[in-house]
């Protein structure tokens, strides 16, 4: 018999809204809104979606920043389903490689990390480029581990500024490792899980927003 917490899953992503927070890099201002509804009249009601593929919580998948690279439709289903460790991150700054090395990643791992932009409510309501982020050496160290998926509780795993940005996608995903963006993980405490996060099937996409799911192992 499945115990009550063991069959609990949590939603782990944010959700899409008109006019919602997004990076200082997108050319989209997001709008959602009912084009059909029954408060206009019609029978049937109808959202229509104006977003970029890297609003909410989103996967990057490696064609983002390499041109060769592996589409979003292309990913393996498996690589977004199983097990995944949440790692609560102390450091108010950036993920650094001596925050890491107690944990003993190993290769294949799905790493989720938790900072302190998961208790930011602010984070519904403007960009905030002070954001806890993976240090270039953290993306490394990582990559050389072979780890699966890394995700972060915001908006860009390279925080706010444009090289640092570029310069850590570029180490994980030329290595093939996708990325989890814009988790939100306040409800979750570190530990490991099960976890769902499908993105949509965009047809030569390089990222998409995904419904990520989490259930306690």
């Amino acid at each position: 018999m499945v115990s009550a917490a063991r069959s609990a899953w949590i939603d782990v992503s944010l959700p899409l809204r008109d006019n919602m927070v997004q990076g200082f890099m997108e050319p989209l201002t997001p709008h959602i809104e009912f084009v059909l509804s029954r408060k206009k009249g019609n029978k049937v009601a109808m959202y229509q979606i104006n977003i970029n593929s890297h609003n909410g919580t989103h996967v990057d998948a490696p064609y983002h920043f390499i041109e060769r690279g592996e589409t979003i439709d292309k990913m393996p289903l498996d690589t977004m389903i199983g097990p995944a460790r949440v790692i609560d991150i102390k450091d108010t700054e950036s993920i650094k490689v001596g925050e890491l090395l107690p944990h003993n990643i190993q290769p294949g791992e799905r790493i989720l990390f938790k900072t302190r932009n998961s208790s930011r409510p602010e984070r519904l309501k403007q960009f905030f480029t002070d954001s806890v982020y993976l240090s270039l050496e953290g993306a490394s160290f990582l990559a050389d581990k072979k780890v699966s998926v890394v995700g972060i509780d915001y908006i860009s795993i390279g925080g706010g500024g444009l090289e640092n940005i570029d310069r850590t996608h570029l180490i994980l995903l030329e290595r093939g490792i996708y990325i989890i963006e814009d988790l939100d993980l306040s409800k979750v405490k570190a530990g490991r899980y099960e976890m769902i996060c499908l993105p949509l099937k965009l047809e030569g996409g390089e990222a998409s927003p995904v419904r990520a799911i989490l259930r306690p192992m």
